[in-house]
């Protein structure tokens, strides 16, 4: 490839690329690569990128499996979200890398705390953000003032619509780090885990159970933040099960309130969890991650299960009820979440599905960390 030549990125070029050994890595590192983001948007960085700055740090989840051998090399800053929101998983990658301890640290866009004069004093290579932040950079003309500064941005998401934009979230981030064969790697990795639920279920004509999937239980008092039809919402539909917030909530996320939860009758009912000791340390939430207390987690599971929301339930008694690593929401991790729904949702059907062994195989091809289970757990 001449140097020249245009670099404008879609994930079927990724892998034809990838599969043709067409793309050559010292022809672009003398000419600017031209990637199109998530939101449509051609952006130009100088390659090789050498600096980058997370918008959020569990950005980190999808850069260590594509820059395993050192996720952190290149990462001169990040949102300070990662320790807070997912203290066990933070934990086992400073133990290994305790570098990331002292990288500059910035609030959120959305949050107004995000200080561009620190950006910019720092020299980013390239600023990478999640798309729920657009909106708020948009306000703030944030953008132009970065490329007055010479900083290119760009735009993914794990979060908002991972189902349409995670593969080629995937395939941006592998182009801005050079890893491109890595990360087409990845995806199929990940479209080949998701096919093993969705592909024994296009046959399945039997019932469909009703689930309650609520987010962040227990973080505070309130009760019941859920998913629509997105990200937790979906997978719960894609791995053979009904929603009940489909229809009340629009977007990807919303609250149903107690007296909604109870009229549905959930057949099965799920949190999602995390430790959250920095964020909210007097919460009731279900402390499920890497490592995980499974006693202690199940007890607090249990308790969530008294409040008015699930308590006359009859599901409760039955034992349907689970809990799940909240951060499955926000990275390219999702296959493991529907493996693991599914499961639950229709044990005789997936009796020989182990999402357990299955993330235990994805730690040992792509990350740098050895596997620690703990990522859910059930009152049965």
């Amino acid at each position: 490839m001449h140097a020249s030549r245009r670099h404008v990125l879609s994930l079927a070029a990724l892998a034809a690329l990838s599969g043709s050994g067409l793309f050559d890595r010292a022809a672009r590192a003398a000419a600017p690569l031209r990637v199109v983001d998530i939101t449509g948007r051609e952006v130009t960085i100088q390659a090789p990128v050498r600096r980058i700055l997370l918008g959020e740090g569990r950005q980190s989840y999808a850069l260590a499996a594509l820059d395993t051998a050192d996720p952190f090399a290149r990462v001169i800053g990040w949102r300070d979200d990662f320790r807070k929101a997912d203290l066990d998983g933070y934990r086992l990658y400073e133990a290994k890398y305790p570098a990331i301890a002292k990288l500059p640290t910035f609030g959120g866009w959305k949050e107004g705390a995000f200080d561009i004069e620190q950006v910019i004093t720092l020299r980013p290579d390239v600023v990478v953000m999640n798309l729920e932040s657009k909106g708020a950079i948009d306000e703030g003309n944030l953008t132009a003032k970065l490329e007055r500064a010479g900083i290119p941005l760009i735009f993914i998401d794990f979060r908002e619509k991972p189902f349409e934009n995670a593969e080629r979230s995937i395939a941006i981030l592998g182009a801005v780090l050079g890893r491109e064969e890595r990360a087409a790697e990845l995806a199929a990795y990940r479209r080949a885990q998701i096919a093993r639920v969705t592909d024994r279920l296009a046959s399945y004509t039997g019932p469909r159970p009703r689930v309650m999937i609520e987010r962040a239980a227990g973080f505070d008092e309130g009760c019941c933040m859920s998913f629509g039809n997105e990200n937790f919402g979906r997978m719960v539909s894609v791995a053979g099960g009904e929603n009940i917030a489909a229809g009340l909530i629009p977007g990807t996320f919303g609250t149903l309130n107690p007296e909604q939860v109870v009229a549905s009758q959930p057949e099965v009912v799920i949190v999602t969890g995390s430790n959250w000791t920095l964020f909210a340390p007097d919460g009731g939430w279900v402390g499920v991650g890497p490592g995980a207390d499974q006693e202690r987690a199940r007890e607090r599971l249990r308790r969530l299960m008294q409040r008015p929301a699930y308590r006359t339930l009859p599901v409760v008694g039955r034992g349907r009820v689970h809990a799940i690593w909240h951060q499955f929401y926000d990275s390219p991790y999702q296959f493991v979440a529907i493996q693991a729904l599914a499961k639950w949702l229709h044990p005789d059907l997936f009796a020989d599905l182990d999402p357990d062994a299955t993330f235990r195989e994805f730690h040992a091809r792509f990350l740098p960390i050895d596997y620690k289970p703990g990522y859910w757990v059930s009152l049965s």
